[in-house]
Protein backbone atom coordinates (compact mmCIF):
# COMPACT_ATOMS: atom_id res chain seq x y z
CA UNK A 1 0.00 0.00 0.00
CA UNK A 2 1.29 3.10 -0.99
CA UNK A 3 2.60 6.13 1.77
CA UNK A 4 -0.71 8.84 2.25
CA UNK A 5 -0.55 11.96 4.81
CA UNK A 6 -3.46 13.46 5.92
CA UNK A 7 -2.83 17.13 7.04
CA UNK A 8 -4.98 19.22 9.48
CA UNK A 9 -4.88 22.79 11.11
CA UNK A 10 -2.62 21.01 14.21
CA UNK A 11 -1.94 17.29 13.31
CA UNK A 12 -1.71 15.21 10.47
CA UNK A 13 -0.87 11.37 9.70
CA UNK A 14 0.44 9.27 7.91
CA UNK A 15 0.16 5.74 6.62
CA UNK A 16 2.77 3.47 5.83
CA UNK A 17 2.64 -0.50 4.86
CA UNK A 18 -0.13 -0.69 7.45
CA UNK A 19 1.08 1.52 10.16
CA UNK A 20 -0.42 5.10 10.79
CA UNK A 21 0.92 7.56 13.00
CA UNK A 22 -1.05 10.29 14.12
CA UNK A 23 1.48 13.41 15.01
CA UNK A 24 0.22 16.67 17.02
CA UNK A 25 1.67 19.56 15.25
CA UNK A 26 1.88 22.64 16.68
CA UNK A 27 6.04 22.45 18.38
CA UNK A 28 6.17 25.98 18.35
CA UNK A 29 3.45 26.29 21.33
CA UNK A 30 4.93 22.31 22.56
CA UNK A 31 2.09 20.90 21.48
CA UNK A 32 -0.13 22.49 23.65
CA UNK A 33 -4.20 21.89 22.41
CA UNK A 34 -6.64 23.80 21.65
CA UNK A 35 -10.22 23.26 20.79
CA UNK A 36 -8.74 23.19 16.88
CA UNK A 37 -6.59 20.61 18.06
CA UNK A 38 -8.80 18.11 19.63
CA UNK A 39 -11.09 18.34 16.79
CA UNK A 40 -8.38 17.57 14.48
CA UNK A 41 -7.12 14.62 16.26
CA UNK A 42 -10.52 13.45 16.69
CA UNK A 43 -11.27 13.24 12.81
CA UNK A 44 -8.05 11.78 12.48
CA UNK A 45 -8.61 8.65 14.70
CA UNK A 46 -11.99 8.15 13.43
CA UNK A 47 -10.97 7.90 10.15
CA UNK A 48 -8.95 5.08 11.39
CA UNK A 49 -11.42 3.25 13.06
CA UNK A 50 -12.81 1.04 9.49
CA UNK A 51 -9.34 1.09 7.87
CA UNK A 52 -9.22 -2.51 7.87
CA UNK A 53 -5.21 -1.61 5.91
CA UNK A 54 -3.74 -0.04 9.09
CA UNK A 55 -2.92 -2.92 12.00
CA UNK A 56 -1.62 -0.36 14.73
CA UNK A 57 -1.42 3.48 15.51
CA UNK A 58 1.19 5.76 16.85
CA UNK A 59 0.61 8.73 18.42
CA UNK A 60 3.29 11.64 18.74
CA UNK A 61 4.43 14.75 18.69
CA UNK A 62 6.65 17.27 16.71
CA UNK A 63 9.43 18.68 17.68
CA UNK A 64 11.09 18.63 21.47
CA UNK A 65 7.79 18.32 23.54
CA UNK A 66 4.78 15.10 23.30
CA UNK A 67 2.59 17.53 24.79
CA UNK A 68 2.13 20.39 26.93
CA UNK A 69 -1.17 19.70 27.89
CA UNK A 70 -3.90 22.69 26.89
CA UNK A 71 -3.27 26.01 25.59
CA UNK A 72 -3.51 28.20 28.63
CA UNK A 73 -4.30 31.59 26.66
CA UNK A 74 -7.08 29.22 25.14
CA UNK A 75 -8.30 27.92 28.61
CA UNK A 76 -8.34 31.56 29.75
CA UNK A 77 -10.56 32.92 26.64
CA UNK A 78 -13.09 29.96 26.99
CA UNK A 79 -14.97 31.31 29.85
CA UNK A 80 -15.93 34.21 27.53
CA UNK A 81 -18.20 31.56 25.46
CA UNK A 82 -20.36 30.88 28.25
CA UNK A 83 -21.25 27.80 30.54
CA UNK A 84 -22.52 25.73 27.95
CA UNK A 85 -19.62 26.27 25.70
CA UNK A 86 -17.36 25.88 27.96
CA UNK A 87 -18.98 21.92 29.19
CA UNK A 88 -19.07 21.28 25.43
CA UNK A 89 -15.04 22.32 25.13
CA UNK A 90 -14.45 19.90 28.09
CA UNK A 91 -16.32 17.11 26.86
CA UNK A 92 -14.68 17.18 23.26
CA UNK A 93 -11.38 16.51 25.07
CA UNK A 94 -13.35 13.45 27.44
CA UNK A 95 -14.66 11.82 23.81
CA UNK A 96 -11.36 12.25 22.38
CA UNK A 97 -9.27 10.14 25.10
CA UNK A 98 -12.10 7.76 25.23
CA UNK A 99 -11.85 7.44 21.37
CA UNK A 100 -7.93 6.79 21.60
CA UNK A 101 -8.76 4.12 24.59
CA UNK A 102 -11.62 2.62 23.03
CA UNK A 103 -9.90 2.53 19.48
CA UNK A 104 -9.83 -1.05 17.91
CA UNK A 105 -6.62 -0.60 16.72
CA UNK A 106 -3.45 -0.84 18.95
CA UNK A 107 -2.68 2.87 20.16
CA UNK A 108 1.29 3.30 20.80
CA UNK A 109 2.16 6.73 22.44
CA UNK A 110 5.79 7.46 21.39
CA UNK A 111 6.57 9.72 24.01
CA UNK A 112 9.14 12.02 22.86
CA UNK A 113 9.47 14.52 25.16
CA UNK A 114 7.83 16.10 28.11
CA UNK A 115 3.84 15.55 28.57
CA UNK A 116 2.38 18.06 30.84
CA UNK A 117 -1.64 17.94 32.60
CA UNK A 118 -3.73 16.90 29.22
CA UNK A 119 -0.89 15.36 27.78
CA UNK A 120 -0.50 13.03 30.02
CA UNK A 121 -4.30 12.39 29.49
CA UNK A 122 -3.55 10.64 25.98
CA UNK A 123 -0.61 9.34 27.39
CA UNK A 124 -2.36 7.45 29.66
CA UNK A 125 -5.56 6.80 27.02
CA UNK A 126 -2.65 4.92 24.92
CA UNK A 127 -2.72 1.03 25.42
CA UNK A 128 1.36 1.12 25.74
CA UNK A 129 3.61 4.38 25.89
CA UNK A 130 7.35 4.03 25.57
CA UNK A 131 9.44 7.63 25.79
CA UNK A 132 12.59 9.16 25.94
CA UNK A 133 15.21 9.40 29.12
CA UNK A 134 14.69 12.50 30.56
CA UNK A 135 11.55 13.65 29.79
CA UNK A 136 9.57 15.50 32.67
CA UNK A 137 5.82 15.03 33.89
CA UNK A 138 3.79 16.40 35.66
CA UNK A 139 -0.01 16.92 36.41
CA UNK A 140 0.16 20.78 36.86
CA UNK A 141 -3.70 21.57 37.06
CA UNK A 142 -3.53 22.43 41.09
CA UNK A 143 -1.44 25.00 40.65
CA UNK A 144 -3.09 26.54 38.26
CA UNK A 145 -6.52 26.67 40.68
CA UNK A 146 -7.80 23.82 38.43
CA UNK A 147 -8.13 19.76 38.83
CA UNK A 148 -7.25 17.29 35.99
CA UNK A 149 -10.72 16.40 35.80
CA UNK A 150 -11.14 15.07 32.15
CA UNK A 151 -8.37 12.76 32.40
CA UNK A 152 -8.57 11.59 35.58
CA UNK A 153 -10.61 8.38 34.51
CA UNK A 154 -8.02 7.31 32.08
CA UNK A 155 -4.96 8.38 34.16
CA UNK A 156 -6.07 6.47 37.86
CA UNK A 157 -6.82 3.24 35.15
CA UNK A 158 -3.38 3.54 33.62
CA UNK A 159 -1.63 4.66 36.91
CA UNK A 160 -3.65 3.70 40.11
CA UNK A 161 -4.86 6.02 42.95
CA UNK A 162 -1.89 6.10 44.79
CA UNK A 163 0.21 7.31 42.35
CA UNK A 164 -2.49 9.52 41.38
CA UNK A 165 -2.62 10.67 45.20
CA UNK A 166 0.67 11.67 45.31
CA UNK A 167 1.42 13.43 42.27
CA UNK A 168 -2.02 14.75 41.14
CA UNK A 169 -2.51 16.47 44.69
CA UNK A 170 0.74 18.25 44.76
CA UNK A 171 1.63 18.83 40.95
CA UNK A 172 5.47 17.62 41.25
CA UNK A 173 7.08 16.98 38.47
CA UNK A 174 8.33 13.35 37.98
CA UNK A 175 10.92 11.96 35.77
CA UNK A 176 11.25 9.20 33.35
CA UNK A 177 12.05 6.34 35.64
CA UNK A 178 9.13 7.02 38.07
CA UNK A 179 7.00 7.31 34.63
CA UNK A 180 8.25 3.44 34.14
CA UNK A 181 7.73 2.70 38.11
CA UNK A 182 4.08 3.62 38.05
CA UNK A 183 3.10 2.07 35.25
CA UNK A 184 2.61 4.92 32.73
CA UNK A 185 6.01 4.04 30.70
CA UNK A 186 6.74 0.62 29.89
CA UNK A 187 9.76 1.79 29.24
CA UNK A 188 12.12 5.04 28.44
CA UNK A 189 15.30 4.84 25.63
CA UNK A 190 17.66 7.54 24.71
CA UNK A 191 16.33 9.99 22.23
CA UNK A 192 18.33 8.07 19.42
CA UNK A 193 16.81 5.00 20.27
CA UNK A 194 12.64 5.62 20.55
CA UNK A 195 11.65 5.12 16.76
CA UNK A 196 13.72 1.50 17.20
CA UNK A 197 12.15 0.46 20.20
CA UNK A 198 8.53 1.71 19.21
CA UNK A 199 8.52 -0.29 15.72
CA UNK A 200 10.09 -3.02 17.79
CA UNK A 201 6.87 -3.18 19.36
CA UNK A 202 5.13 -2.21 16.19
CA UNK A 203 6.27 -6.00 14.61
CA UNK A 204 4.89 -7.82 17.46
CA UNK A 205 1.21 -6.11 16.72
CA UNK A 206 1.90 -7.22 13.47
CA UNK A 207 2.25 -10.84 14.48
CA UNK A 208 -0.96 -11.10 16.28
CA UNK A 209 -4.63 -11.34 14.43
CA UNK A 210 -5.98 -7.89 14.07
CA UNK A 211 -9.76 -8.82 14.67
CA UNK A 212 -8.31 -10.61 18.15
CA UNK A 213 -6.63 -7.64 19.40
CA UNK A 214 -9.39 -5.49 19.06
CA UNK A 215 -11.64 -8.41 20.84
CA UNK A 216 -8.88 -8.23 23.44
CA UNK A 217 -9.03 -4.51 23.77
CA UNK A 218 -12.43 -4.68 24.27
CA UNK A 219 -12.09 -7.82 26.44
CA UNK A 220 -9.67 -6.25 29.10
CA UNK A 221 -11.81 -2.89 29.44
CA UNK A 222 -14.95 -5.25 30.45
CA UNK A 223 -13.23 -7.07 33.02
CA UNK A 224 -11.59 -4.53 34.67
CA UNK A 225 -14.43 -2.42 34.93
CA UNK A 226 -17.14 -5.14 35.88
CA UNK A 227 -18.04 -6.88 38.53
CA UNK A 228 -16.70 -10.90 38.00
CA UNK A 229 -20.48 -12.35 37.47
CA UNK A 230 -21.34 -9.74 35.19
CA UNK A 231 -18.49 -10.38 32.74
CA UNK A 232 -18.94 -14.32 32.81
CA UNK A 233 -21.66 -14.46 30.51
CA UNK A 234 -19.75 -12.16 27.73
CA UNK A 235 -16.09 -14.06 28.30
CA UNK A 236 -17.64 -17.43 27.59
CA UNK A 237 -19.52 -15.84 24.52
CA UNK A 238 -16.45 -14.13 23.40
CA UNK A 239 -14.25 -17.27 23.43
CA UNK A 240 -17.16 -19.03 21.50
CA UNK A 241 -17.24 -17.03 18.98
CA UNK A 242 -13.52 -16.59 18.03
CA UNK A 243 -12.75 -20.13 18.19
CA UNK A 244 -14.99 -21.10 15.47
CA UNK A 245 -14.29 -17.36 13.58
CA UNK A 246 -12.26 -17.88 10.80
CA UNK A 247 -9.25 -15.96 12.22
CA UNK A 248 -9.64 -18.46 15.31
CA UNK A 249 -9.57 -21.65 13.00
CA UNK A 250 -6.73 -20.00 11.12
CA UNK A 251 -4.55 -19.68 14.01
CA UNK A 252 -4.99 -22.89 15.57
CA UNK A 253 -4.47 -24.54 12.22
CA UNK A 254 -1.48 -22.83 11.68
CA UNK A 255 0.04 -23.63 15.05
CA UNK A 256 -0.96 -27.36 14.01
CA UNK A 257 0.39 -27.37 10.05
CA UNK A 258 3.70 -25.33 11.89
CA UNK A 259 2.88 -22.64 8.89
CA UNK A 260 2.50 -18.95 9.74
CA UNK A 261 -1.29 -17.74 9.90
CA UNK A 262 -2.04 -15.51 6.82
CA UNK A 263 -2.09 -12.12 8.69
CA UNK A 264 1.32 -12.69 9.73
CA UNK A 265 3.13 -10.06 7.31
CA UNK A 266 6.33 -8.89 6.98
CA UNK A 267 7.65 -6.49 10.25
CA UNK A 268 5.42 -3.55 10.46
CA UNK A 269 3.68 -4.28 6.97
CA UNK A 270 6.27 -3.50 4.93
CA UNK A 271 5.85 -3.89 1.12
Amino acid sequence: MADTRVSRETAFLTIAGGLATVVMNRPDRRNAFTSQMVLDLTLLFQQLVDNSDVRCIILTGEGAAFSAGADLNYMRSIKDAGEEANIADANALANLLKLIYTHPKPVIGKVNGPAIGGGLGLVSACDIAIGVRGAKFAFSEVRLGLTPAVIAPFVIRAIGEKNCRRYMLTADMFDDETAVRMGLLEKSVAVDDLEAAVLKLTDSLFAVAPNAVSACKKLIRKVSEYPLDEVQEYTAKLIAQLRAGEEGQEGMTAFLEKRNPKWLTTPRGDD
